[in-house]
This record gives C-alpha cells, structure tokens and sequence, in this order.
C-alpha cells in the first residue's frame, strides 16, 4: 500500500501556520522609556551580538539598515517610534525578545492653584503640567496648616483634584501646599503659601435672565442667583458686579452691587441688543469670580403703526359724511330754483340774474348749517 503524501501547497499553508505561530508566540513584554530626541538601542534578549535576527516594530518588520550586529539602533527617537518591537532568531523564527517603547520627556515644574468656593467650609488643589510628558505622571500633595499636616480628599473626576476642609476658621496661620510629580524621566515639584482669606472665590452667580421693561425704551431688567456651591449667603453674604454693552460698541458699563440679586439698567440704547454679565465676591474677603455665561436682552420697542390701517380709517370718516354733504349740495340747489321762480313772477322788483351770476353769500348757506351738523 503506498504511502499517502502530503501536496505541496498543505505543506506550504503548514509552514506559514508555524511561523506565525511562532512569531505571535507569547513572551514577557518589557516596558521601555526612553527621552524624546535620544539614540536607543534594543539588545535581543541573550543572543549574541553576530546572531542573525529579525527585528519588528507593531508586526512590520524593520530594515536591517536598522541593524548593529543583532542589536537594534533608533537614532533621534521621536513620539511615532512607540510601539511594541520584538526580535526573532533568524533561522528559526523562534520570538527571543519583545518589549514596548515608550517615547516621552520628565515633567517640568507643574501649576499648583488652590481656592475656597465655598466658604467657609474648606478649599480645593487642582494642578496640571504645563507641557505633556506623553507618558504616565503621579502625582503627590501635601497640606500643611502651621505643623498639622491634612488630609486632601482626591476627587475621582477630575483626577487632578483633591478637597481639603478647614479644621480652624478664621486663622492667621498660612497653609502651605507641595505638589511632586514623578514619572519614569524624572521628577518636579512646587509649593505655594496663602492664608485663608486670600484664596475665597466664589463661584460665578447662576440663572441670569435679562429682559425688557414695557413701555420703557431705555431700561432692562436683570436678575441672577447666587451660586449654589456657595453654602451660607446669609452669613456670608456676597456684593456683585454687573457689567453690560450694546453689540455694537465693544466698551462695557460697569455697575457694583452690594446687595441684591437684580438690577435694572435705566441708560440703555434703544432698540440695540445688549450682553450682559455678573461676578460674585464675598462681602469682605477674597476676590471676585469669573464671569457668569453671558445673556442678551433688547429694550423694549413700541409696536409700528401701519398706515393702511390709517388710511382705511380716514376712508370710513370720509364714507361717514357724504349723506350729509349730498343733501347739503341739495337744498342749495332747491334754494336757488325757488329764488329764480320769485324774480319771474315780480317782474317789476329787477333784471332776472341767471343762476350762475348769483353770488353764494352766508344769507344762503347759515340757514342750512345746524341742519347739516345735525345730519
């Protein structure tokens, strides 16, 4: 009985199948950082540096130009060498090394700001770097209230925050805030001093509605709301700071407030459209807010009279008298053939005058007049 042979095409599809096998074999990855802008150099694993080697870079594989011995060389890295390389005995396709290149740079001092928006009962650290890193940070924060140290309450959203609540209202003692980041590049850090009173800021107010006064071209109503992160408003009661223009002028009016959540403008443009906004400050300490979203509001504008309306109305007066005036025109004719008939008949009283010569005096027309204004 023969032996069965495999066809030559399954042979080849099983040779593929292998090394791909092998070539996606797994293998502990390693994780590399290296600075921005250096030479890297990747060894592969414990092979020798004369060993014939594969290199890839995410699966492509990478030009032996690339090549020292069975090393790997990326001159003047950059962020677009990140990625997962991996190296292959050559004859054999067996994975000796991988790891994953991670281009990024140390951190620079980051920006620490910490501030009070809801006074009195504590405040809040946010930071940033002021430039990416492009690999991952930690971050580190320390409060200090004279030698008391606090504790921050990191929030989970944003991260790059934490809470701290004041222990002793009221202190002269300054709070001193360090902040460290560290990341596989290196490491920065800042502190920053204040005192209590110095870092209130309120939040912007909310809800500002403006809108137009009746009958009043000149005037816009404008009411608001005080912030809700802020806790106590009859305690610490806050002043605000109006400020408002027409579009079409980019210089703002300004108007403070020590009291009140409304204010009316009583200088405004008539017909143009006004941006409005307030701030918020607490009555005695801290500093202002940032300003609320901005609101638009025209003044009020009397209602166009329609002159086709005025006209239909002059026509109807018109239409209201013309009984009148027809029976006016009427008698006076009547008048006039009633004198003609007199002067025919006393032939002996003058020459007769055709109707046209006859002047219309007042002798005429004032017995005819009441009757007319009464029809």
């Amino acid at each position: 009985m023969a032996s069965p042979v495999l066809p030559a095409c399954c042979v080849a599809f099983a040779a593929v199948v292998m090394v791909y096998a092998q070539r996606h074999s797994q293998l502990d990855t390693h994780i590399q950082y290296e600075r921005l802008g250096a030479d890297v150099t990747m060894r592969c694993g414990a092979m020798d540096w004369d060993a014939a080697v594969t290199w890839t870079a995410n699966g492509t594989d990478i030009d032996e130009s690339h090549l020292n011995g069975s090393h790997l060389v990326l001159r003047n890295v950059n962020l677009t060498h990140s990625g997962q390389y991996a190296c292959y005995e050559g004859s054999s396709w067996h994975l000796k090394y991988q790891t994953y290149l991670k281009v990024g740079t140390s951190p620079k001092e980051p920006v620490l700001m910490c501030r009070s928006n809801n006074y009195p009962k504590g405040f809040y650290c946010s930071w940033h770097l002021p430039t990416p890193t492009y690999i991952p940070n930690a971050f580190n924060i320390t409060v200090m209230h004279g030698p008391r140290e606090l504790i921050c309450e990191k929030d989970a959203f944003p991260k790059n925050r934490c809470h701290i609540r004041y222990l002793q209202l009221f202190s002269t003692v300054k709070y001193k805030v360090t902040l460290t980041v560290t990341n596989a590049l290196g490491r920065n850090s800042t502190t920053i001093t204040f005192e209590e009173f110095a870092i209130v800021k309120p939040d912007p107010p909310e809800n500002v509605v403006a809108k137009a006064v009746a009958n009043n071209p000149r005037r816009l109503e404008v009411k608001w709301q005080n912030p809700s992160s802020w806790p106590d408003p009859e305690s610490f009661p806050l002043k605000f700071f109006l400020r408002y223009r027409p579009l079409i002028l980019d210089q703002w009016q300004h108007v403070e407030l020590s009291d009140g959540t409304s204010h009316t403008i009583t200088d405004a443009y008539a017909g143009k459209e006004y941006i409005i906004q307030v701030a918020a400050k607490d009555n005695d300490i801290g500093t202002w807010s940032d300003w609320s979203v901005a609101v638009h509001a025209t003044p009020w504008t009397e209602e166009p009279k329609h002159l086709t309306t005025e006209a239909q109305v002059a026509g109807e007066g018109r239409t209201d008298r013309a009984p009148g005036l027809a029976l006016l025109l009427l008698r006076v004719f009547s008048s006039s053939l009633l004198h003609k008939g007199q002067r025919v008949g006393s032939g002996a009283r003058g020459r007769l005058r055709s109707p046209g010569s006859q002047p219309l005096g007042s002798n005429h027309l004032t017995p005819l007049l009441p009757q007319n204004q009464e029809s």
